[in-house]
């Protein structure tokens, strides 16, 4: 008997299957499966897909806006200057609380990987020991990632070099760096280039906070593709945030773009925080302040969007709805052709799934049974609604449950339930 069957599930290519469940993994996808289970879903023909995945967040700083005061300037360095403010005075206890209750969030909303930066400038490591404590207890529920990441600058902050070694010994599983943030350009190549090699000696990936600025000369994603090549990194390093892209020269940039193919480069834009911290010191016109996505995904690299902050001292809103990232992306991207709305939708999905390298993601035989079921008929549906998850399963277990949302219009005597869906003629 089978532990879970779900019946009549959408699956992101439009055709209808059932989705047979033994144990933690799938064991059947077709269309129709005939046998008894010990749960049974009705898809009702709605979207399942594979989890949503955020490939960049700051779980430290989580749920801290306000704390010791709000960003009223709405910009990354004040964001910066608030959070050493915060610093000193963080406890474990709190910051672990903040953390998980977090992951019950992205639970709730079907997001079931994360990687997160966490900051190693503090020479405590106190985020750092409490997030490795959050990883290993969220582990059956929820794919945590660990970025070492030098929020002050790896050479710019003393002692972040042995602070990031450090983490890297505790059991961190990924290298970051900010090189826009050090004291000068050469700096920032220099970091970028002692980083890279930190990787290829210890045999981890790199994703670094690259180029989040409005200056066009802000080059350094150049030598980080350079550096992948040099040390055979390729596939197993990403380039976050890349907003300089968006005023850079565009014969430049045509440059730019076949260099980071070539490297095998992976992208993380951030649309939400990026289009609010990005463009501060212009009057009009203002720049959107998301790196070249459409252009990035024609070109063949692997692009992904992610939420970055909730709450935080840089952006107060959010609620870690990954399809809330991809509907803000789209529409700042000009994604709205079909095929590039599909591409959005991926972006959340299968893409970052690819930068985190999580080789067993997917809908497929053999692998875990981690899905979500949600109200609506198809990916773009999704984009468009970002509906309730009905159902959240991981290794074959339902650990998230949202009623389906029924809106009813009372007109005189008549009552309509509303969908937000078209109707036939």
């Amino acid at each position: 008997m089978l532990d879970l069957l779900v019946s009549n599930a959408r699956l992101h290519d439009g055709s209808l299957v059932d989705i047979a469940v033994a144990g933690s993994r799938i064991s059947e996808v077709a269309p129709r499966i005939e046998a008894a289970a010990g749960k049974t879903i009705d898809a009702a023909g709605q979207l399942v897909c594979a989890p949503f995945v955020d490939p960049h967040f700051h779980m430290d700083s989580t749920l801290t806006a306000g704390l010791p005061r709000y960003n009223t300037s709405g910009t990354l360095l004040e964001g910066i200057a608030l959070w050493d403010e915060l610093k000193p005075s963080l406890t474990a206890e709190a910051v672990k609380a903040r953390a998980l209750e977090l992951c019950r969030w992205s639970i709730a909303r079907g997001t079931l990987a994360v990687r997160s930066h966490v900051d190693v400038s503090d020479p405590r490591l106190l985020a750092v020991e409490v997030l490795l404590e959050v990883r290993e207890e969220m582990r059956p529920w929820l794919d945590l990632q660990l970025v070492a990441f030098p929020q002050n600058g790896y050479l710019r902050h003393p002692g972040a070099p042995q602070n990031l070694a450090r983490a890297l010994d505790l059991g961190v599983d990924v290298i970051g760096g900010i090189p826009h943030f050090e004291r000068s350009e050469p700096q920032g190549r220099e970091s970028v280039r002692l980083l890279c090699e930190l990787a290829a000696e210890r045999g981890l990936a790199v994703d670094m906070h690259c180029d989040e600025s409005d200056d066009p000369w802000s080059r350094h994603v150049e030598e980080l593709a350079l550096q992948t090549q040099r040390l055979g990194l390729q596939g197993r390093v990403t380039g976050s945030h890349l907003t300089s892209m968006h005023s850079m020269d565009n014969y430049y940039v045509t440059k730019l773009i076949a260099l980071m193919h070539e490297a095998q480069l992976h992208v993380v834009a951030n649309p939400l925080i990026n289009i609010t911290l990005q463009g501060r010191h212009d009057t009009y016109p203002k720049r959107r302040g998301m790196t070249r996505v459409k252009e990035l995904m024609a070109a063949g690299i692997n692009v992904a969007m992610g939420q970055d902050c909730i709450m935080d001292p840089w952006y107060s809103l959010g609620s870690h709805d990954m399809l809330d990232v991809a509907h803000m992306g789209l529409h700042v991207g000009h994604l709205t052709g079909r095929d590039e709305m599909l591409a959005a939708f991926d972006a959340v999905t299968k893409n970052a799934a690819a930068v985190m390298q999580l080789s067993e993601y997917g809908i497929e035989t053999g692998k875990p049974a981690d899905f979500v079921v949600l109200q609506c008929a198809d990916p773009i549906e999704a984009l468009r609604l970002r509906p309730a998850r009905l159902y959240v399963v991981r290794r074959g277990r339902i650990i998230a449950e949202t009623a389906p949302v029924l809106s009813r219009v009372i007109l005189g005597s008549a009552q309509h339930e509303v969908t937000f869906k078209s109707v036939e003629p």
